[in-house]
């Protein structure tokens, strides 16, 4: 707990910074709203004003490790803390209407993954969206939180300095959180959270070498809810003109059952290294291209199915000629739609020579819309069914829908 304190305050500049967004958001959402507001005028109506909240979260847990030299530097687990920001969205037609009213924000994360000289004192940024599962009239209220972004402060690996880490190769990776938690109404604010998470370091191969960090455990906080209309109704702190801190649920809105085609392009790239290339410069392009079947059943639901065409040029330590280091492949997908964005899964085969890289894959990826007909993706796709092949980011197009 020491070294989580410690780290955090060492980094206590961005937690500032991230202090000064959130206020400026604030700021911006205030322009147009009223200098005062009539507490008899709004006191009947349900749900009035900006609802926020702030969490602090703590981690702990253990680690999955793949790797063979990481045993005793990471044998004591992982530590970390956590805050977040969040939105409350109440209009009906907002997306989030229709995931029984989810929530979503920006977070910070600091923590210890294990002895700090081979591994570093890690931080992340992040975007999340938290999805309610059980009534929210209940006490204790079931949910689902996804978040993503960017983690920095790693200590990477080094031929001379830090051989013993092969788990990264990199002080940055992609940062990837699961969690499947409650939270306990406490008071009218407060929220007692706790729950069972999964998070994930990796830099797909952009850099070697990449076991990447995979850390399960528990989490426990509080979650402070507030209404950022209040103050435009009475600051002083022993008012009883008091707006709800917290959003009444009403009915989910249901999702829209669309029945929908398409077919979809989708081109993307990045670059990557080999194992034997660890600690160099040298790395090797890798490019995809999709073909895609899509089938959207409604607003949330969608399947896919295509094929994939692969250049890797990594490939060229075992197959020289640039016509041999490209395979085919076919797939099967599914999409979790939210709003303009969608969390992609695909499971594939290769049709014919895999080149070694054993006969199935995945691809995991965030899709965003960015308008009807063209979408940015990030994605990862894997090789031996777990182990990151590469990074892609890509755009793609729907030239047919029916």
């Amino acid at each position: 707990m020491d070294s989580v304190l410690l780290n955090f305050k060492k980094n206590i500049s961005i937690n500032l910074f991230l202090l000064a967004l959130i206020s400026s958001i604030n700021v911006y959402h205030a322009y147009g709203q009223k200098n005062t507001i009539s507490y008899d005028e709004v006191k009947e109506e349900k749900n009035y004003g900006r609802f926020r909240y702030i969490e602090v979260k703590g981690h702990t847990g253990y680690h999955l490790y793949t790797g063979e030299l990481l045993n005793e530097a990471i044998e004591d687990g992982y530590g970390s803390l956590e805050i977040r920001f969040g939105w409350q969205k109440k209009d009906p037609d907002h997306w989030t209407s229709r995931y029984g009213y989810a929530t979503y924000g920006i977070g910070y994360y600091s923590g210890f993954v294990g002895n700090p000289e081979v591994l570093g004192k890690p931080n992340a940024v992040f975007g999340f969206v938290t999805f309610p599962l059980s009534n929210g009239r209940k006490r204790n209220v079931f949910e689902m939180s996804l978040a993503t972004g960017l983690t920095y402060n790693l200590e990477p690996y080094d031929e001379e300095s830090n051989p013993e880490n092969d788990a990264i190769g990199s002080p940055f990776a992609i940062y990837f959180n699961l969690n499947f938690g409650a939270a306990f109404k406490l008071t009218r604010e407060l929220d007692l959270l706790y729950g069972l998470d999964f998070t994930h370091f990796s830099n797909g191969r952009i850099t070697t070498p990449n076991y990447g960090f995979n850390m399960y455990g528990l989490n426990l906080g509080l979650r402070y809810h507030y209404n950022a209309d209040q103050k435009y109704v009475d600051k002083d702190i022993y008012t009883e003109k008091v707006l709800p801190a917290r959003f009444d649920r009403p009915k989910t809105s249901k999702n829209i059952k669309l029945r929908e085609s398409s077919i979809e392009v989708y081109l993307a790239g990045g670059t990557v290294q080999n194992e034997e290339d660890k600690g160099t410069d040298k790395r090797y392009g890798v490019f995809s291209g999709v073909i895609d079947y899509r089938f959207k059943f409604n607003t949330m639901h969608a399947l896919t199915a295509g094929f994939d065409y692969f250049y890797d040029g990594s490939l060229e330590v075992d197959y020289p000629e640039t016509k041999d280091q490209t395979l085919l492949g076919a797939h099967l997908g599914y999409d979790f739609m939210f709003g303009r964005m969608a969390v992609r899964l695909q499971a594939g085969a290769y049709l014919g020579d895999d080149k070694g890289k054993t006969p199935t894959y995945l691809r995991t990826a965030f899709r965003y819309d960015i308008t009807k007909w063209m979408f940015a993706q990030l994605g990862l796709k894997t090789k031996e069914t777990s182990r990151a092949d590469w990074v892609e980011f890509g755009v793609g197009f729907r030239p047919f829908k029916w």
